[in-house]
């Protein structure tokens, strides 16, 4: 059984690797000193999830998700003007609120089965339909290298 659950502080993580030492680290480092999802979540910075698979007793990925904006000084005429479109023109911003996946990996048993756009569809979905938090747009904070998904 498939299992999304949001990282407390205090919770066990089942195994991980996504290969990247990074990633890995940001998961199951539990050092308080060291910045890491448990740190991320006590200083209200970011909120993890995780998907476990439970049968398997293994985590098949996890997010991290944050507070964002897109600001109308760093991005171009034509991309803010696409962006602001549908908004109408009372309720326009020099910024408009956006959630960021700051951190998503998948574990390398799971890579290349499709798990990396299924969570994005999800959260695409999840923020869409019931509004967690009032953002219109959804930013993503990823190395060119490995957003290959």
């Amino acid at each position: 059984m498939v299992k999304l659950k949001r990282l407390n502080p205090n919770d066990s993580i089942k195994p991980f690797d996504c290969g990247d030492t990074d990633l890995n680290g940001f998961l199951l480092e539990d050092d308080s000193s060291v910045s890491n999802a448990r740190h991320h979540t006590n200083e209200l910075l970011a909120v993890t999830y995780i998907i476990e698979d439970e049968d398997k007793e293994q985590t098949i990925a996890y997010f991290s998700l944050l507070n964002d904006k897109i600001e109308r000084e760093i991005t171009d005429n034509a991309a803010w003007n696409r962006l602001s479109r549908e908004i109408p023109n009372i309720k326009r911003r020099k910024t408009q609120p956006a959630v960021k996946i700051g951190r998503l990996a998948v574990s390398k048993e799971y890579q290349g089965q499709g798990w990396g756009p299924r969570i994005v569809d999800f959260l695409k979905h999840w923020f869409t339909n019931n509004n967690k938090t009032g953002c219109r747009y959804i930013t993503v904070d990823a190395l060119a290298d490995k957003a290959s998904f």
